[in-house]
């Protein structure tokens, strides 16, 4: 599983729990918007968390109703770009969650409203 290409710049093992389980589910719409927002900036799009099983998540603090375990959600940064930067793009890119954290952006594509913040 580690170099399946699931678009241009992205792979699956990217989107892969890091809690050592390596499990992974994926939203295509996720896909699709870094796909747009890698090719806005022109500069690689950095995934640090992708798919969570409920244990990591726990593990790591993430709340209760994370689109990260339904494959909805990525944590990520760009090299060059600050975390407010890349909340602008994804903004106009029409992600449906943007939350903007010291070192990273929570994107996601939830199918239930907008919801935006800091952390």
């Amino acid at each position: 599983m580690n170099q399946i290409q699931i678009d241009k710049n992205f792979q699956l093992r990217e989107f892969q729990c890091l809690g050592g389980s390596q499990l992974v589910k994926l939203d295509h719409r996720l896909i699709e918007k870094l796909q747009q927002l890698r090719d806005q900036v022109g500069s690689p799009v950095i995934v640090t968390s992708g798919f969570r099983t409920p244990e990591h998540n726990k593990r790591v603090g993430g709340s209760l109703n994370s689109q990260h375990l339904l494959g909805r959600a990525a944590d990520i940064q760009v090299p060059g770009y600050s975390p407010e930067a890349i909340a602008q793009i994804a903004d106009a890119l029409g992600f449906t969650g943007v939350g903007i954290y010291a070192t990273f952006t929570h994107v996601d594509v939830r199918t239930t409203g907008q919801s935006r913040w800091q952390g």
